[in-house]
């Protein structure tokens, strides 16, 4: 299944970006590397991130998203929705 995870990131001091940034980047890679993250991005005009996921399920989004470093810290909380084919499409071809 599919999983679009849309973050928000809170306000950072300079000793929790030290703190964080180190250690979020490669466990997002790693991640990605998994299979379980597709595609990222920035969101535009807010501070966060959007994640394309590929899971088993939005709990297993939910836990792996809490387990990133700045998850645990809860300074980045995540909206997940679940996406797929648009079906209606399906319509157009018979």
């Amino acid at each position: 299944m599919k999983v679009m995870a849309i973050g928000t990131l809170k306000p950072l001091t300079d000793e929790q970006r030290k703190t964080y940034l180190p250690k979020e980047v490669p466990a997002t890679l790693q991640l990605y590397l998994d299979g379980k993250m597709e595609q990222f991005w920035l969101r535009g005009g807010e501070a966060g991130v959007i994640f394309l996921m590929s899971v088993d399920s939005v709990a297993e989004a939910d836990a792996l998203l809490k387990g990133l470093p700045l998850g645990q810290a809860n300074l980045l909380t995540f909206d997940l929705l679940p996406i797929g084919p648009l079906a209606p499409l399906g319509m157009l071809i018979k």
